[in-house]
């Protein structure tokens, strides 16, 4: 949903008041109709008022408000009788390292004549992963990286010929293909214009600093996003060589300040980054140096995902994953008096909608003949670190874990005559989706704002990359009384003002849940046919996952 989703944003973030409760086709035809009935909008709000509740202190892991959090998913496991899903626990320890990064100073530039002084936070933020008090880089040469990526499968790679090492690298965000549609995969961005790859391949190519340029279009979220993720302390997993293999310091850059930055050695941003859009660019020397000092404050710790299980059959020792991240901002900095970052639809909608399926499957006539597994991971915000741990630490063998269904940032503006589902083409998990939709007259649709890349940004993503089939999917646009110029408006809207702020809070009184409830109830559906099956789905032809489900 990482900065996800910082990121984020399409039509999961469906966050406005329509008053559209028409009636539509029940999903679940095949399954039990009191299970179907189990899922409704009285007992979401019942959950939401406590999830997304300002007791919980905005929910980040490593204090009080985690603690309350883990406790009270726990606590309706248990009232919704599943079992422990981690042998007899419901938790899994997920050790971590918090670093809170604070410029000692500005950020300076030092061009052959004159010099650039950046605010932190206002022009800039940084910091490091590397656990030690104190970082710094001093008198970095500045080197324009284009998009930061290498490539191989499409021919493409900015640091040929490059040797960064005590150097700082400039990158521009997301992909060549968010602006030209023939390279890449077009506007659907590929895991290459994340902003983690970015850090990830210039701690490869032996980077002392990398700044990514922040584009509000490209980005699909605003400056304010990027600002309020890294105001605050930062998590990673803990790693045997505490974070040295990383740059020393990663940051951003605002798109004003870049251009300035640019100039002071006569050269256009704007120009160069139209240049490196073309396949072969060359790197380019700023003729520009940095400096910076990190001061940093380190807790090594420990945070938890939360699993619960319905046991199946004969089939029991394959599972079918439901999944959402219970974690968000926490408190930080105060936004229109606000200073509590709620997260209710990041991801409290998300997690309501574990226990409603929960509660479904409970409420069957006969167990599933193939184990459910619940999972509620932890610091998705902070990069899906808690999927990446249980994708490392499974607690069911990969090869028989039979799908992934995700769920992050459900919508809460009525209902749509669509569904939208995030990488569409990947699996044949979109099958059973169209199925599950059908019935309830609705179809599904591609993700109407590709470039912002939400396939690679929620916590399935770590599931797929060790070849799980995963599927992904935001309430859609097309909103039945007002169409689908009105649902993108708002999916904008959202975005801009609420995304990653204190402003994502819960009203019991404005919010239209009858889109969710519809939503929830087809995902039900799916899993509910999958759990009493003999095959599993495969990745489609094309999927740069197919080949790694193909090896287990």
């Amino acid at each position: 949903m990482f900065m996800k989703k910082i990121l984020m944003f399409s039509a999961c973030t469906f966050f406005f008041f329509a008053s559209c409760r028409q009636g539509t086709k029940t999903a679940g035809g095949s399954a039990d109709s009191l299970a179907i009935k189990a899922i409704n909008d009285s007992s979401l709000t019942q959950y939401l008022s406590v999830i997304a509740a300002d007791s919980l202190q905005g929910r980040k892991p490593f204090t009080e408000g985690e603690t309350k959090t883990i406790n009270y998913l726990k606590s309706q496991f248990e009232h919704l009788g599943l079992k422990p899903g981690n042998g007899d626990s419901y938790f899994q320890e997920v050790p971590m390292v918090e670093i809170k990064s604070v410029p000692e100073n500005n950020m300076v530039f030092e061009g052959k004549t004159t010099s650039l002084s950046l605010n932190y936070l206002t022009d800039f933020v940084a910091g490091t992963r590397r656990v030690q008090e104190e970082v710094s880089i001093n008198n970095s040469p500045l080197v324009f990286a284009g998009y930061g990526i290498v490539a191989p499968e499409y021919g493409w790679n900015d640091y040929a010929g490059l040797n960064v090492k005590g150097k700082t690298v400039v990158v521009l965000i997301n992909d060549p293909g968010f602006a030209d549609s023939a390279l890449f995969k077009g506007k659907n961005m590929t895991y290459y214009g994340r902003w983690t790859y970015k850090f990830e391949e210039a701690a490869r190519q032996g980077a002392a600093g990398i700044i990514i340029v922040h584009d509000t279009e490209p980005a699909a979220y605003p400056w304010t996003v990027v600002r309020s993720g890294w105001s605050k302390s930062k998590l990673n997993l803990q790693s045997p060589d505490n974070g040295m293999s990383r740059a020393v310091i990663e940051g951003w850059i605002s798109l004003d300040k870049a251009k300035q930055l640019f100039a002071l050695d006569g050269k256009s941003f704007d120009k160069l980054a139209l240049d490196a859009r073309k396949k072969g660019f060359k790197a380019i020397d700023l003729n520009i140096t940095t400096s910076l000092k990190v001061k940093n404050t380190i807790k090594k710790s420990v945070s938890y995902n939360v699993l619960a299980t319905i046991p199946g059959n004969r089939q029991k020792d394959e599972a079918i994953i439901y999944s959402a991240h219970w974690d968000h901002l926490g408190i930080g900095e105060q936004v229109k008096g606000d200073s509590i970052y709620n997260g209710a639809v990041d991801n409290a909608t998300g997690v309501a909608s574990l226990f409603e399926i929960a509660s479904a499957f409970k409420k069957l006539p006969k167990s599933p003949e193939r184990t459910i597994l619940f999972i509620s991971y932890t610091a998705e915000e902070q990069g899906l670190l808690g999927s990446e741990y249980y994708a490392k630490h499974p607690v069911f063998p990969l090869a028989k874990t039979v799908a992934n269904i995700n769920m992050d940032m459900m919508g809460i503006a009525g209902k749509t005559k669509d569904i939208v589902v995030y990488g569409f083409g990947q699996s044949e998990l979109e099958d059973y989706a169209s199925e599950a939709a059908k019935k309830q007259g609705r179809v599904i649709v591609p993700d109407p704002v590709p470039s912002s890349g939400l396939y690679y940004r929620s916590d399935h993503f770590n599931l797929a990359k060790v070849g799980v089939p995963s599927l992904f999917t935001g309430s859609g646009v097309d909103n039945i009384e007002h169409g689908r110029a009105w649902g993108l408006k708002q999916v904008a809207d959202f975005t801009k003002l609420r995304y990653h702020s204190p402003q994502d809070n819960f009203d019991a009184k404005t919010w239209d849940l009858s889109g969710i409830v519809e939503d929830v109830r087809m995902l039900f559906d799916m899993g509910y046919r999958l759990s009493n099956e003999a095959g599993f789905p495969k990745w489609k032809a094309g999927s740069e996952f197919k080949a790694i489900r193909e090896k287990k």
